[in-house]
């Protein structure tokens, strides 16, 4: 069964959590954080979101954006796709 579609407000304040499959570890060292972080900056700027907060766990994150338009699944599914593609591109390389 496909998932509701996100309801969505122009000016609201959403919190977003992005967790590993099955609770892995999706941040295994510094540098994937690092690498992580420039993707939100990208998200952020190309949809003019406002990241109020953000918390990197080793098994999850957290961010708190404000986007001043409906455009939260759009940069969601950027943001994920982006950092799962190039996860997944790392560990088939080790």
């Amino acid at each position: 069964m496909a998932r509701p579609l996100r309801v969505e407000y122009e000016g609201a304040f959403y919190q977003i959590t992005s967790r590993g499959n099955a609770r892995e570890e999706i941040f295994l060292t510094d540098s994937d954080r690092l690498e992580f972080l420039g993707l939100p900056a990208r998200v952020v700027s190309r949809f003019e979101w406002i990241c109020h907060a953000y918390c990197l766990m080793s098994n999850h994150n957290h961010l708190l954006v404000g986007p001043p338009l409906p455009n939260l699944s759009k940069g969601m599914q950027l943001l994920n796709g982006v950092y799962t593609h190039r996860s997944e591109r790392s560990a088939s390389r080790a």
